[in-house]
């Protein structure tokens, strides 16, 4: 995973559909999340104003409780928000509010450069999940820095293996259940190697093909089953091709993406049926490495940004992207699909056990609605720790609307 400083959400800012204006309809009532459009960033109570903040759950003031067009602060009953943008008494006459709805869109007021609204119902509807569900209504446990595990070889110079992100090597993963794997490959005299930060002094090196066809034989021997693969990949495109024609059998399971964007992700059993069941994506810029069948992650994907914080002590369960240009909210024909990371700038066995038995919780009350989607990916380290599995499949017990 690539550790860069957070970007301001509000830098570079995606263009907003364009969506008709709808008959004329009732305001909605209920409590919910005020979400930017543009942005991602939620409306919150900054003392007697109103601020965009990164969505924090039911922490920091970002719940509103909407009745008769007034929003009423769930922490601070008896407030709401005016149209002068300032919080005072409800039973003010300037706290009703006109609401204009655009398809799932709502214009209510300006704040931030913000005029179209996403109302985000704190507890989203957990629908039955279909019998053969779509790609972007599943689950997958995946491994943050899959490689980087100190049983399959080495990932850095010896005092940096220290620090492993798993304890399991890739087989192991497999039969564990895990189906997202994270991987860093650099380029090297020897190909793509996967290595963290830099492939100087590792020992026991691994190549990006060993670990590939350790899965597509999976596959092979695993009908049903389906396997991502997220590249952090600072290699060039001509380096990749080679790495991935080493693969024996990589085109015959190898996912492109054939017609998503017309008519939305496949099926499982449409995915099983076409044998097509390894995704690859990668996060290089596009230059061409595209054409192997490997697809470009911020055109396909959001993902929130990737730390909550440091190895030990308190930790930021904020949910917001980690691509500036592209909120977690971001939709178009199709669903984008939703890689949540959970885990901190370095892994530590105890903290990494609690932050996975937390992962759920974070997962539904935070991540979730920030994204008005279900993880798809849910990205942890040291898997095995804390029942991250188990979580795993009690999202996978249904099915998310917003």
């Amino acid at each position: 995973m690539r550790y860069l400083p957070a970007i301001a959400a509000a830098l570079l800012l995606p263009l907003v559909p364009v969506v008709t204006a709808s008959p004329a309809v009732a305001a909605p009532s209920g409590t919910f999340y005020v979400t930017g459009v543009r942005t991602g960033l939620n409306v919150a109570q900054s003392g007697t104003g109103l601020a965009l903040h990164r969505p924090k759950g039911n922490e920091d003031h970002q719940q509103w409780r909407l009745a008769d067009g007034r929003f009423e602060n769930t922490d601070s009953p008896g407030q709401c928000i005016t149209r002068q943008l300032s919080m005072a008494p409800c039973s003010q006459g300037d706290t009703v509010h006109s609401l204009t709805q655009f398809g799932d869109q709502w214009e209510v007021f300006g704040l931030g450069g913000e005029t179209r609204w996403y109302l985000t119902p704190v507890t989203g509807r957990q629908n039955p999940m279909p019998a053969d569900p779509r790609l972007d209504q599943m689950t997958f446990l995946t491994a943050h820095n899959a490689y980087a595990n100190g049983v399959d070889g080495g990932f850095a110079p010896p005092f940096v293996n220290l620090a492993k992100n798993q304890t399991r090597g890739i087989v192991q993963q497999l039969n564990d259940g895990v189906r997202g794997f994270m991987l860093d490959i650099h380029q090297t005299p020897d190909g793509a190697i996967l290595c963290h930060n830099s492939c100087t002094l590792v020992s026991r090196p691994v190549a990006l093909n060993v670990d590939l066809q350790r899965m597509v034989d999976f596959l092979r021997n695993n009908r049903q089953e389906i396997i991502t693969v997220f590249l952090e990949d600072y290699v060039d495109a001509a380096t990749l091709r080679a790495e991935l024609r080493k693969v024996n059998g990589l085109d015959d399971v190898l996912y492109r993406a054939e017609g998503v964007k017309e008519n939305g992700w496949p099926t499982r059993s449409q995915l099983q049926s076409a044998n097509k069941r390894l995704i690859v994506f990668t996060d290089h810029d596009k230059d061409g490495r595209e054409d192997t069948g490997v697809l470009y992650q911020r055109d396909w994907t959001v993902e929130n940004y990737w730390s909550m914080g440091p190895g030990v002590g308190a930790s930021d369960w904020s949910c917001y992207s980690r691509w500036a240009e592209k909120p977690l909210t971001a939709t178009d024909r199709f669903q984008p699909l939703f890689v949540m990371n959970h885990f901190r700038d370095v892994p530590f066995t105890n903290t990494a056990t609690t932050d996975n038995e937390k992962v759920l919780n974070r997962a539904q009350q935070f991540c979730q609605p920030a994204a008005r989607k279900k993880p798809n990916y849910l990205s942890v380290d040291l898997y095995h720790l804390g029942g991250a599995k188990s979580a795993v499949d009690q999202l996978n017990a249904y099915a998310y609307a917003p």
